[in-house]
């Protein structure tokens, strides 16, 4: 048997020791609940239960000596008890927390919790009852206390606390039973957790409610900051939301309560002076707002309330399913009837009329007196004028007709520089206010508000700004204003800024507004759209008629646009453009217009061609089924340009009707014959669509391709000469003859031979006053050309060098960054010119080579990291320079005449020091220190070896190009000494782990193959199993030229038996 298996389950424990277990357990239970006095609870449910465990608790001891409790039954019974106890602890325990509040919240849970524990402990006890049958005593204690426990009433219940209130404040009337108050309050509590919006009216009777709950007078402030106060302190550990959030309702609701109002302390019979003006009685307040009823009114208990407050809460009342009350007695209405209060009414009246009547004396007095000498008795003179505006609306005529917004207008026109930002919204906000009187209105446009709120808004103040666009909002209604409003300079561009803030939703909403009531003026909406609100322009341009459409096309048109701007209406309103281009002559012409501007933001190709833009065009270019002019011609020309700039959607896009590409033989073979008619712009524009075809990396060889086969070059040629019909067309046919050389470079200079045009590229390039953009192209095209030993000596000539060399040095630096897009194009094509030189064999050019110190300029190159093709060049110019290493140290060394004369011997005995220097490294023969063809010399193998880890493969395989010149079949170990110690060996081997099959693999491959024929290096890396995978890799997938260096090199490695390449075991 297994040593490890699990012991046999212990066996139950007996009967009278599982009963005995239970019992102990009950009795320390108890112990910790009775130990509780009655004041520890200031809730009635944990009394009553408490009671009832002190009489659990003498039974228990009494039931632990007399009783056997060893039935199943009975100690069921009994562990049932236990389990009971212990669970209502946690609910006792939340009646003893210090803030009472937080029971109020909880208060129908927790006692349901206890009411619970207590059938539950009910229904064990009687399971006893059989057990006890020989006790008849203690058998009639376990029944009564069964029957308490059922029967007791464990309703939330604070009498002890609410009849001490009621002997304080008798005044409350507490004639309901205190528990449906509570369950009142617990209900508002629970949707307070909403986070509701409330009124003041409707937070101050919640405040009434909960004060009366906590048997606390709701006018007592200290005593109810401190029960919040210890809410909070209680909810610090607590993870519940929804007392967080009634905590956050309560502390905001406090802190509107507690503010109490200003009253007068005199009796509303006392004499007053007669311009004072008088705080409100007490009297005049209402209990809900602590504000001067408007309208008061008597409920059913007596109480007076403003009308509005009052049903506010009436409505809340109903809103919780609760029937309403009366906030300051807690009595529950019957009836909802509001009985206007007559006499109070007619006191407030005669109040206000009198204090009106004073501050607006008080006004003229300080408004009169001009000047700013007290900003805060302006500040206090506007805060009661604006008081009136809104608190008596039907003052306003007083305010008016007294001068009084005469006066804060001619305050705001002289004097707003020297005030503060604090009075300057305030003086608008009372202006707001007094605008909604129509004279009062009339005068502020009259003393030309509208400018101030403009300049209002350009402040850092937000509550200025705020009150700037109030009044704007309100003047904008009236359709003459808005129509002003939209010329006022910088107005719209103000507004667009501030509505289009997310930060400020408030400013934002209110301008978004204003800027809506200008879009309904027609005349607007060239403003608008001139400051980037196109929404207006946009409608008309979709949804308007005919004319509307053709308008607002002539409108876009004409328009300076932002490229957002233009992007935003290619998407809304390209396809209504383009829909309108088959319509009638005027309409097509507008839209071209429209589109022209659109598409001179490259982004916009993709839109216009996905909404069918391309067929539309190519219908007015070539098939001229319509009546069109010849600027509508040039202009779908010029459009369809701008699309082809870029590679994009178009290259996958039909063309025409007929399912033609722009890219295909048709379309080419159509373009091409298009260039014989048309002014010089459509020419211009026909030749840029091409240039677009062949710049697309897509397209690119299929339009070289096309061009060839209809005879493109001769329709081309013509436009690079200097007549004056072709001087539009001169820039874009260079640009296209410069990339279609890339791939027809022997059909293009097989033309310009036979056109005899190319010594007049060479003139063009030497003439100072030709375009840097035309040159840079034909430098390239000449780049490109596949010239003759003998054209590169006569027609590209060295004059042609020196050029180049001189243009190259003007530069100024090869550094990264400082060159535009222009420079880098003309860097790299001067660098394609002077590859022609560096593959010269002709002895002269060799000695020029050397003189301008080619190699020098090609070395800088390999550090310009911002431009691959010019990294490229450079690696190329230095293979070739390396390889007429050979043939420039025959001329050098050269057998000259005997020297003459009487320094003869000196300059002899010169020569052979010179002849006895030591020989190159990698020659086998003298290389002067500043030589162009040697590579060691010229401290260019460090750079190109760098250039074998570049990003661009293209950079690669030319700087392996180059320095594979350097190693050969019969490889000198003086060479290889110095290849490894520069890091050539170690590079190439590493390159050759990580190149897959290609082009840079076959170079990389030769390289390695030569660098293995060195014994001491085949030795070296025979045991370098991943140079010995790569290899084998080469061998299997690698192309023809690659299987075959691999294949030399793993025999140099002595890791394949044979000619047949199996590898070696």
């Amino acid at each position: 048997m297994n040593s490890t298996a699990a012991s046999p389950p212990a066996p139950p424990p007996p009967p009278l020791a599982a009963a005995a277990a239970a019992l102990d357990s009950i009795v320390l239970t108890l112990a910790e609940i009775c130990a509780a006095e009655d004041d520890d609870y200031a809730w009635d449910p944990p009394r009553r239960f408490t009671s009832c465990a002190r009489r659990l608790q003498l039974l228990a001891q009494q039931l632990a000596t007399l009783a056997d409790l060893s039935s199943p039954a009975a100690i069921t019974a009994l562990r049932g008890i236990s389990g009971e106890l212990e669970a209502s602890r946690a609910a006792l325990s939340a009646y003893r927390r210090p803030s009472r509040i937080l029971v109020l919240i909880n208060c129908l849970p927790l006692c349901a919790s206890i009411r619970s524990h207590a059938s539950a402990i009910a229904s064990s006890l009687a399971l006893i009852d059989p057990a006890l049958s020989t006790l008849p005593d203690l058998r009639k204690k376990a029944a009564d206390l069964s029957r308490d426990l059922l029967q007791s009433d464990l309703r939330v219940n604070t009498f002890f606390l609410c009849l001490l209130f009621c002997l304080k404040f008798s005044h409350w009337n507490l004639n309901k039973q205190v528990t449906d108050m509570e369950e009142r309050v617990y209900r508002t509590l629970q949707k307070e957790a909403e986070l509701r919006p409330n009124s003041k009216a409707v937070q101050s009777a919640i405040i009434m409610d909960l004060a009366r709950a906590l048997g606390a007078d709701p006018g007592d402030h200290a005593r109810l900051s401190e029960h919040i106060r210890q809410l909070r302190s209680d909810l610090a550990g607590s993870s519940s939301v929804a007392e967080r959030k009634i905590l956050m309702s309560l502390e905001k609701i406090f802190d509107s309560w507690s503010t109490e109002p200003i009253v007068a302390t005199a009796s509303p019979d006392a004499d007053f002076e007669e311009n004072a003006q008088i705080s409100p009685f007490k009297s005049f307040i209402c209990p809900l707002t602590k504000e001067v009823m408007k309208d008061p009114v008597v409920l059913e208990s007596l109480q007076t309330y403003d009308r509005s407050a009052i049903e506010k809460w009436f409505e809340r009342c109903r809103d919780d399913g609760r029937v309403p009350t009366c906030p300051m007695t807690g009595q529950e209405q019957l009836t909802l009837d509001l009985k206007r209060n007559i006499g109070l009414a007619g006191a407030i009246e005669e109040w206000v009329n009198r204090n009106i009547e004073a501050q607006i004396k008080v006004a003229l007095h300080c408004l009169g007196e001009g000047g700013l000498n007290s900003e805060e008795s302006v500040g206090k003179v506007l805060d009661s004028v604006y008081g009136i505006s809104e608190e008596h609306p039907e003052f306003r005529y007083r305010i008016r007709n007294a001068g009084i917004v005469d006066l804060v207008m001619r305050m705001l026109k002289e004097q707003s520089k020297n005030m503060g930002s604090h009075l300057r919204w305030k003086t608008l906000m009372t202006m707001h206010s007094m605008a909604r009187d129509e004279e009062s209105k009339l005068i502020m446009l009259k003393e030309s508000m509208t400018r101030l709120a403009i300049r209002s808004l350009s402040e850092t103040s937000e509550k200025e700004k705020e009150y700037a666009l109030r009044i704007l909002l309100h003047f904008s209604y009236d359709e003459e204003f808005s129509s002003k409003l939209a010329q006022e300079k910088g107005a719209l561009c103000l507004l667009i800024s501030i509505a289009g803030n997310s930060d400020q939703p408030t400013l934002s909403n209110l301008a978004e507004d204003i800027l809506k009531n200008t879009e309904r003026i027609e005349g607007n909406v060239e403003f608008l759209a001139t400051e980037g609100r196109y929404y207006p322009l946009l409608k008309r341009l979709c949804e308007g008629t005919e004319e509307d459409r053709m308008e607002m096309a002539k409108l876009i048109g004409k328009m300076n646009l932002t490229n957002s701007g233009k992007e935003y209406i290619a998407r809304k309103g390209g396809k209504v453009l383009v829909c309108m281009l088959p319509t009638k002559i005027d309409g097509a012409e507008a839209s071209l217009e429209a589109l022209y501007n659109l598409s001179s933001f490259s982004d916009n190709a993709a839109i216009l061609v996905g909404q069918g833009l391309l067929p539309a065009l190519v219908e007015i270019l070539f098939l001229k089924q319509l009546e069109v002019s010849s600027n509508m011609e040039e202009l779908a020309a010029q459009i369809t340009a701008r699309i082809v700039a870029n590679p994009g959607h178009w290259e996958t896009s039909f063309a025409d009707k007929e399912g033609h590409e722009m890219q295909s033989e048709f379309m080419i073979h159509k373009l091409l014959g298009v260039l014989e008619t048309g002014s010089c712009k459509y020419k211009a524009a026909i030749l840029h669509i091409l240039g677009g075809i062949t710049t697309s990396p897509k397209t690119s060889e299929l339009a070289a391709a096309h061009i060839k086969r209809s005879n493109g070059i001769q329709a081309i040629i013509p436009y690079i000469n200097n007549s004056e019909d072709t001087d539009t067309c001169r820039a874009p046919a260079f640009r296209l003859l410069s990339l279609l050389s890339e791939k027809l470079g022997q059909d293009l200079i097989q033309e310009l031979r036979a056109l005899g045009k190319l010594p007049f590229l060479k003139e063009r390039l030497l003439d100072s006053q030709y375009p840097i953009a035309m040159k840079t192209d034909i430098v390239y095209i000449l780049s490109n050309l596949p010239f003759s030993e003998e054209e590169v000596k006569n027609i590209l000539g060295p004059d042609l060098l020196t050029w180049a060399v001189n243009n190259l040095k003007m530069q100024r630096s090869y550094s990264i960054g400082k060159h535009s897009k222009v420079e880098q194009s003309m860097i790299e094509a001067l660098l394609g010119l002077l590859l022609h030189y560096a593959r010269s064999h002709d002895p002269n050019i060799l000695s020029l080579v050397q003189e301008t110190h080619l190699l020098s300029i090609y070395r800088k190159q390999l550090g310009n990291h911002s431009n691959c093709r010019a990294k490229q060049r450079g690696s190329l110019g230095l293979k070739c320079l390396s390889e007429s290493a050979g043939l420039s140290t025959m001329i050098r060394d050269s057998e000259p005449q005997p020297p003459s004369g009487f320094c003869a011997p000196l300059i002899l005995l010169c020569r052979k020091s010179r002849m006895a220097s030591v020989p190159c490294s990698l020659h086998n023969t003298v290389c002067a220190e500043d030589s162009s063809f040697c590579l060691l010399k010229g401290k260019a193998i460090k750079p190109l070896i760098d250039l074998m880890e570049d990003d661009s493969v293209d950079v690669q395989i030319a700087a392996v190009e180059a320095l594979s010149t350097l190693v050969s079949d019969n490889l000198r170990r003086a060479a290889v000494e110095i290849l490894n110690e520069l890091g050539l060996c170690k590079a190439a081997f590493s390159l050759v782990k990580e190149a897959g099959s290609g082009g840079l693999q076959e170079r990389v491959v030769f390289m390695v193959d030569k660098l293995l024929q060195v014994k001491s290096l085949s030795e070296e890396y025979s045991m370098d199993p991943d140079l010995v995978k790569a290899l084998v890799e080469a061998l299997k997938n690698g192309n023809a030229n690659a299987k075959g260096y691999a294949q030399n090199a793993l025999k140099n490695l002595n890791k394949i038996s044979g000619i047949g390449g199996r590898t070696s075991t």
